[in-house]
């Protein structure tokens, strides 16, 4: 049976206004200043810069980022990690426990062909593994994961850290390359005293902490709180997206990520029907009763996805409402996983397509 044909990509010079939709726009101007304010408050705070990729997906994004500072990337699995060693890039943070033989085959061999390579372990069973792979292999820098009240992945407990860490150092084929954590926002108390602790446990054992790696979006202008730490991790800061201008990080201005969609339905005059549903906007709810912010509309409300369709309660809108064929701009409640719903990301200045860029590392989930 033969393919259908894909849909016209936009073209540089094109009016958004005239594009197809769903889909969703970069505004380059916002993407940039994004970038230059939180590399300016690290360079300021004296913390290394090492954004993550898992917002946008794109080399030359990564390519913006480590010119105005950035010292690497964070990449969260190992084939993301090989397109962007494709692109050229050396110093990549792999944070996630690689397990499994396939997935160590690759990282052997991706650890053979760049110099920077990083991954993190937080259990002997993600050590073994590790251990067996790289044991007469090129050396490969291994971090402690450490929960320090996020809830996810992580030792426990500083000693615990200590423990692996005197693991990594006694085993073959490794380099001790520090300690890591991804913390809930606003809690830089606790991850200073998880942080110190175990720096201080290490360092009474002889063990040099090269890198203790803080991260996170929400509270990154708080950083600095964290004294032990030598650099921050963070990736939603670059687009920015609905929940981060409600915890504070940022202003409904500083998204530079829309959702372009069509009116195509209005069914009574309190309801519109949207050419955008979980397949463009994502089913994100991330703490909203809604699922997104319609920027020409703001007291609309997207009370539901379909996977093609988007249901908004126009009830509260006083003055002139969406009529059929309308196009109207939506900033989603998290970008990172629109990213990965497109194969290309279109992005404007003035509302004019200045580039469209293939979301390189898209699908790229193991």
């Amino acid at each position: 049976m033969p393919h259908s044909r894909p849909a016209p990509r936009p073209q540089i010079g094109q009016s958004i206004l005239d594009l197809s939709t769903p889909l969703p726009l970069i505004d380059e101007v916002k993407v940039a200043a994004n970038i230059a304010r939180v590399q300016a408050y690290m360079d300021k705070s004296g913390l290394a810069f090492r954004p993550h990729i898992k917002t946008h997906k794109i080399p030359s994004i990564a390519a913006q980022q480590v010119a105005a500072g950035a010292k690497g990337i964070n990449c969260q699995k190992v084939t993301e990690a090989e397109v962007f060693a494709d692109a050229g890039f050396e110093d990549l943070l792999i944070t996630f426990n690689i397990l499994g033989p396939e997935k160590l085959d690759r990282l052997v061999a991706l650890n053979e062909r760049i110099g920077g390579l990083k991954v993190v372990a937080d259990s002997d069973t993600t050590i073994t593994g590790l251990t067996k792979a790289f044991a007469d292999k090129k050396p490969l820098a291994v971090l402690v994961e450490c929960d320090t009240g996020g809830g996810r992945c992580g030792v426990q407990t500083p000693e615990q850290a200590l423990a692996l860490a005197e693991q990594i150092v006694a085993a073959p084929g490794f380099a001790f390359g520090g300690i890591l954590t991804y913390p809930k926002a606003n809690s830089e108390a606790a991850v200073e005293a998880f942080f110190s602790q175990t720096v201080a446990l290490l360092l009474a054992r002889g063990i040099s902490c090269p890198i203790v790696s803080n991260g996170g979006t929400p509270s990154l202008f708080s950083a600095h709180e964290v004294p032990s730490a030598t650099e921050h991790r963070a990736g939603t800061y670059v687009y920015n997206d609905r929940a981060m201008a409600r915890s504070g990080h940022c202003s409904l201005d500083d998204c530079a990520m829309v959702i372009l969609a069509t009116v195509v339905s209005r069914p009574t005059p309190d309801r519109a029907i949207l050419d955008a549903g979980s397949k463009a906007l994502t089913s994100d709810l991330l703490g909203f009763s809604d699922y997104g912010l319609i920027v020409d509309y703001p007291d609309a409300v997207i009370t539901g996805l379909s996977e093609e369709h988007g249901t908004v309660d126009l009830s509260k809108v006083t003055g002139p409402r969406p009529e059929i064929g309308d196009k109207v701009r939506i900033i989603p409640n998290h970008t990172c996983v629109v990213s990965n719903l497109v194969d290309v990301m279109t992005f404007h200045r003035d509302g004019v397509v200045t580039r469209v860029e293939e979301v390189a590392a898209r699908g790229l989930v193991w």
